[in-house]
């Protein structure tokens, strides 16, 4: 008697299983090595770069919900990751010393101010979410970016809360309970603030994937697939456009905070309007975008893999701009254009190469490349 593929997929429970085959668990397994031996063999700086990309992947998966899942595309997202970042520092900064004087914020702990930081992202985002249900596709992508243009009024004119545009500098260490994550000792071992960072931020990164998984394999996560091939179709079936729209702009928004928070507290510890409101806000912007187009829409990992993408390259073009004659850091250095113009050609090529080419992204060359090998030697 023939014995039965062990990829051949006969019911929609084995299709919805996380780690269904003996490949994703060993891959998991992989992950998990990576995950802890890393941090040891890596430098400072490419420490901190992974950390950057896990905030990154963070707010990426928020905008994968909202547009990969939902279809509604939104330029505003930075908006979103800024809130974030200014409410962990109200809430847990301790003493944010400004460059004109001291500001006196709270020092809540971390298990305390970072969800504060999602909640109020989120309530934002609830807020916003009614704006969906009337425009949709470019529609509500050009309305979204007045949201850059309030948020740059409101930082840069709250002076008594926000020091402006000058920024908040955090004073306050991140940890939670007796663990510190800037001065990390796990039995007896020392290990620098970046190993500690890296390890804090990806275990988030994990959590939220997770979540966000597990939202979009469950009935929510199907309503808002319908929603975005047919939303007539599927408001007839029984889904509410109102409340899904709504609840995941609250939920994308909610992720963008926490992401901001983590941001601003852990990974750059100065927090300053420019690249969450504005024109800075808007390329901020483009990049998640970017993120979700080249590793995936309508993905989890694809968020995760663009982010590896996207952030190394920006970052790396920036710390090797000697190696590129034609670039400069400043106006006034020898070259054609700044590292910054050059960052956004490079965003601008990678989003008109993958829609043309690839729309789905990395993550579907990847599945192509595993597909084929799981029907060899029936590749067709």
């Amino acid at each position: 008697m023939a014995r039965q593929s062990p990829y051949l997929i006969t019911n929609y429970g084995k299709d919805l299983r996380l780690f269904g085959s003996s490949w994703k668990r060993a891959g998991l397994l992989l992950l998990a090595a990576l995950f802890v031996v890393l941090p040891l063999q890596l430098d400072d700086f490419w420490l901190s770069l992974l950390a950057t990309v896990g905030v990154y992947a963070i707010g990426a998966v928020g905008l994968n919900l909202l547009t990969g899942y939902a279809g509604q595309v939104s330029l505003g997202h930075a908006f979103f990751f800024g809130v974030g970042a200014y409410c962990a520092a109200w809430f847990g900064g301790g003493n944010a010393v400004g460059t004109r004087d001291e500001i006196l914020f709270l020092d809540l702990p971390m298990i305390v101010w970072l969800p504060l930081a999602g909640l109020i992202g989120a309530a934002l985002g609830a807020l916003v979410g009614p704006v969906a249900l009337r425009l949709s596709g470019q529609y509500l992508a050009i309305v979204s970016i007045g949201l850059l243009f309030v948020g740059d009024w409101i930082l840069l004119g709250w002076v008594s809360a926000t020091n402006g545009s000058q920024g908040l500098r955090i004073a306050a260490e991140p940890s939670i309970g007796p663990v510190n994550f800037s001065d990390l000792n796990i039995f007896g071992s020392a290990f620098s603030p970046e190993q500690g960072e890296f390890w804090f931020v990806w275990t988030l990164v994990a959590l939220v994937a997770l979540l966000a998984k597990n939202i979009v394999r469950s009935r929510p996560g199907r309503a808002l697939q319908a929603i975005r091939d047919r939303d007539v179709a599927a408001e007839i079936i029984g889904v509410n456009p109102a409340r899904a729209k709504i609840g995941v702009f609250a939920l994308s928004s909610g992720i963008a905070a926490v992401a901001g928070g983590i941001y601003g507290m852990i990974v750059v510890r100065t927090i300053t309007p420019e690249i969450f409101t504005g024109f800075g806000g808007l390329v901020t912007s483009i990049t998640f975008i970017a993120i979700i187009i080249v590793g995936g829409i309508s993905t989890i990992s694809g968020a995760i893999v663009g982010s590896l993408v996207v952030v190394t390259l920006r970052q790396v073009t920036s710390r090797f701009v000697d190696l590129l004659p034609f670039l400069k850091q400043t106006p006034n250095d020898d070259g054609l254009m700044l590292v910054g113009q050059f960052n956004l050609i490079v965003f601008g090529l990678l989003i008109i190469i993958f829609l043309l080419a690839e729309p789905l992204g990395l993550i579907a060359l990847w599945r192509r490349v595993t597909t084929y090998f799981k029907a060899w030697p029936f590749s067709y």
